[in-house]
């Protein structure tokens, strides 16, 4: 292949690394605007956009102070620029705040434009530019081709592509096939984007993660403050939920105070979705759940009511609770101290006290004889 002009070349990866930031803004609106209408639809307004002329010159007035001078320049270029402004403007007239959301879009153009320029430069250093030549040539303008261009791993790609070409490979041939699966994920996972869906891990999430949660769905942001929000993220019905409520009190007839504990902690929806789980896999939720009645060592242990509900729900009928752990002896505890060195008293008393709870010093003996005073 011949060696294209270095100038020429730099001034048409700078102009692609405008478009596929561009293509970031574009992806940050739509996603914008699918929320706003989703919203309104729930409230059953009415659409009503500004039109088009007014919204475009409106709207590059908003986008003047937050974005580069190319980019600003080929996003107002761009065929659907009359789409976007509308879409901009009705998120302002929504209630957006647009000068707050637009310095982030600013921020992520940027990012991905000297994305895009970094490896270009890459590329070029590992000479590998003829591969990009290659990509252009073959694979249509699209995003399947800009996430190729701006990935951090176009480099290692191109690198393959040399190898696979040295082994005789027709690389056109695979690029061409690549780009049709490439779309089909860009379209799935625009499904997903385009409902407004913004996955992130919230702090009862990460909190939750362990036994508790070990095989059910739990929603990244997930918020167990709001007891009733936390349950339709679970998808259990208020009166599912008050089903799973009367079979934990009618397995523990005798311990209802630690019954109604149990169902107004924070940690309750797991567990009333531990119930749901195993219904939908037809298990006999009640007979587990009386595995509290047969070891009761929750009533006093460290481990809460709730936890010991998981615990039997998880494992097979008849498996202790998580509480059935032998006491801690204070006595003992002393003895084996590396801090505090036992008294004679405290040895004898170890082996031989059969009153728990009471200190050593408060424990009563023999009370020694008076001996003749010489």
């Amino acid at each position: 292949m011949a060696t294209p002009d270095p100038g020429e070349s730099f001034a048409e990866a700078a102009g692609e690394a405008a478009q596929t930031a561009v293509m970031s803004v574009r992806l940050v609106i739509a996603i914008a605007d699918a929320v706003r209408r989703q919203q309104r639809r729930k409230q059953g307004a009415e659409e009503v956009l500004v039109p088009v002329e007014r919204a475009k010159e409106d709207a590059k007035a908003e986008l003047k102070d937050f974005l580069p001078a190319d980019i600003s320049a080929a996003l107002t270029a761009s065929a659907d620029w009359p789409q976007m402004a509308q879409q901009l403007l009705a998120l302002k007239r929504a209630g957006v705040d647009l000068g707050q959301l637009l310095p982030r879009v600013g921020e992520i153009a940027v990012t991905v434009r000297d994305q895009v320029a970094a490896n270009a430069v890459r590329v070029a250093k590992e000479g590998t530019g003829e591969w990009e030549r290659m990509l252009r040539e073959t694979l249509p303008a699209g995003p399947v081709r800009e996430a190729i261009l701006s990935s951090p791993t176009w480099p290692d790609i191109a690198a393959t592509m040399s190898q696979l070409d040295e082994g005789g490979v027709d690389v056109r041939r695979i690029l061409a096939a690549a780009h049709d699966e490439g779309l089909g994920v860009d379209q799935a996972v625009a499904k997903v984007l385009a409902a407004g869906e913004v996955r992130t891990t919230s702090r009862d999430a990460l909190l939750s993660y362990g036994p508790m949660t070990d095989g059910l769905d739990i929603p990244t942001n997930l918020n167990l403050d709001d007891r009733e929000h936390a349950l339709r993220q679970l998808s259990i019905s208020p009166q599912e939920n008050a089903r799973y409520v009367r079979m934990l009190k009618e397995a523990l007839p005798d311990h209802a105070r630690e019954a109604d504990l149990s169902v107004i902690s924070r940690q309750w929806p797991l567990v009333a979705c531990r119930m749901a789980k195993m219904e939908r896999e037809g298990k006999p939720v009640a007979e587990h759940l009386a595995g509290l009645v047969k070891d009761t060592s929750w009533t006093d242990g460290p481990i809460p009511l709730v936890q010991a509900a998981s615990h039997v729900l998880r494992h097979p009928v008849g498996q202790a609770p998580p509480a059935a752990r032998p006491k801690v002896s204070t006595t003992a505890a002393r003895l084996q101290s590396s801090t505090v060195g036992p008294t004679k008293a405290q040895t004898a008393k170890a082996t031989t006290s059969a009153e728990p709870g009471v200190a050593a010093h408060r424990q009563t003996g023999p009370v020694a004889k008076p001996g003749k005073s010489r």
